[in-house]
Formats: C-alpha cells, structure tokens, sequence
C-alpha cells in the first residue's frame, strides 16, 4: 500500500513506452486476481510509468523506461535502505516477501546489477499479470515464487540472503502471521551476517499496530529504527512506516539525510526515541498477532 508525491518525480525520461510493455495508448486495465481486482493505471505524469491497485488500494508503481524510479513515498525509504545496506553497485541476495508489480526488485536489479532475488507472491495471477503488461528486463535474476511469503521464510536456508524486505498486504492489510516474533526470527536466521530485515506497515491514530511491530522487532534484533512521515507518527493522518532491523549498528546519520531531503519529508526514530515510542507495547506472537488495521474510509481518495 504506497502513497505517490508528484513533486518527487523529477524530469521524466526521453522514452514514451517500456520495453515490450503496456503502452499508455492502450489504457487503464482491470482483471480479477486471486486477491481482488486488479487495476492498472496510467500515470499521468510519467509516460511510461504504470500504478497497480488492488481492490481500489494502491499498491505499487512502476515505470518501465526507468526501473530506479519510486514514485511512492514508502518505496522510496525502502530504496534509501538497498542502497545503504552495502557499498554502492555491490550485487546483494534479496529475499522479497510480497511481490506486486515487483517496484523494488527491478530498482535493486537496475542499481545493483547480477544481484539474485527471488520473491514471494501468492497471488499468481498478480504475477502473471504483472509479467504480461509490466514485463522484467531480461538478465534480471529475480525468481518469483507462487507461494505464502511465510512459508518461503521457512524454506530460505539459514545465513543465506542480505536483506529480507517484508511488504505483505492482503488488500489493505498485513496479515497476522507475518507480523510475529515467530516470523521475524524466521528472518534473522535467513539473514547473512552483517544482513539487514524490513519492513512496510502501515497504521494510524494512536499507532497501536507500529508500536507492537517495534516491540516484536526488538524481541529478536539488538538494532532497529522507524522511518515515517511526521504527520503519521502524530497521528495526524494513516500512513506507512518502514522499519529496518539488524544485528549491527544500522546507518542512522545516512538514513536521517536520505530521509530529510526527500520531498516528502521523513523522521527517522531510533535508540531511546524508539524505546519511547514503543513503551508498554507488547511483542505480537503468533498465539496473539491480528492484521494491521483497516485503513479509514476515504484514505486512498
């Protein structure tokens, strides 16, 4: 679930279509996937730039003449974590719980060239639809795999990946089993040493559901922040909120820059701040876990 900011689009490339892509000319299509129906839209500011709907709730953006653009806020704090979690250009293995239009495992395919990804989407006539309209370049290792992004985690072999990234909606909302304790060790133990693991929520008001998710995350992993917009953290309006986890120091003072300078302005929450934060929550488990909440009436208007 992704919110776009137009004034963080930049000038927009020479080509008008993707290679072999859904052209604009062809317009918006609708189809039923196994998770609702499907939508894919023109963007009206980027001539070869694609937003994926589910059942009315956006989902992710691609554009197919420039893979390195995120065009929602959330993904874009998502890429400040690619690029920081090894030197520039460095290939990575990446684990992608949640698939969509798979927008950051063509960013991290176009900046991080002969990386090895393989994702996990459910939902395969999302897939096949994605790979139909908004097709992958070729040489890109990106595996996707047909199945519950829980149980791909239970099959990646230990020490194996260096960033897991945990974007798993059904509709609007994360599913309670992958929101646990149980599943974020899951996750530590894929990781290689000195790997990275997050993930997009989304919450509001009092932020309940992101304070549990911080409680879970600090069960299992010694290091962690919170990136979010301030108006989020407020309460002031429902939004999405990245975490990032680690056995190491994570880059705080890089992370803080990134997200200052983005248009769309971002807090990054760590250390005592977080603890704060996360004060009297209690880690979610999976005898205790429920889906994040569903986002208010009008949200996505």
């Amino acid at each position: 679930m992704g919110r776009t900011n137009r004034a963080a689009r930049g000038s927009e490339p020479a080509a008008t279509t993707g290679p072999g892509g859904r052209t604009h000319a062809q317009g918006p299509l609708s189809r039923p996937v196994g998770s609702g129906l499907a939508e894919l839209r023109p963007d009206r500011d980027r001539p070869a730039a694609w937003s994926l709907l589910i059942d009315g709730a956006p989902q992710s953006l691609v554009d197919l003449a420039d893979p390195t653009h995120l065009g929602f806020e959330y993904q874009r704090r998502l890429g400040h974590l690619i690029d920081l979690v090894a030197p520039p250009g460095r290939p990575l293995t990446v684990l992608h719980l949640g698939g969509g239009a798979l927008t950051l495992a063509r960013y991290t395919a176009a900046t991080r060239p002969r990386s090895r990804q393989q994702v996990a989407e459910i939902d395969t006539a999302l897939t096949e639809l994605v790979r139909t309209e908004l097709p992958l370049e070729r040489g890109w290792q990106i595996k996707v795999r047909g199945a519950d992004a829980r149980s791909v985690l239970e099959r990646t072999p230990e020490g194996s990946v260096d960033l897991v990234i945990t974007d798993v909606f059904s509709g609007a909302r994360t599913p309670a089993h992958c929101t646990t304790v149980e599943f974020t060790t899951l996750a530590a133990r894929a990781l290689a040493p000195g790997g990275w693991y997050t993930a997009n929520i989304a919450d509001g008001g009092a932020l309940p559901f992101a304070r549990s998710q911080v409680a879970t995350l600090a069960a299992v992993f010694p290091e962690l922040c919170l990136i979010a917009d301030p108006a989020v953290l407020r309460g002031k309006r429902f939004g999405n909120l990245i975490l990032a986890a680690a056995h190491t120091p994570l880059p705080i003072a890089d992370l803080t820059r990134r997200a200052a300078s983005d248009s769309a302005h971002a807090r990054v929450e760590h250390g005592r701040a977080l603890t704060d934060f996360a004060a009297g929550a209690t880690p979610a488990t999976d005898a205790t876990a429920a889906p994040s909440p569903e986002p208010p009436p009008g949200v996505f208007r």
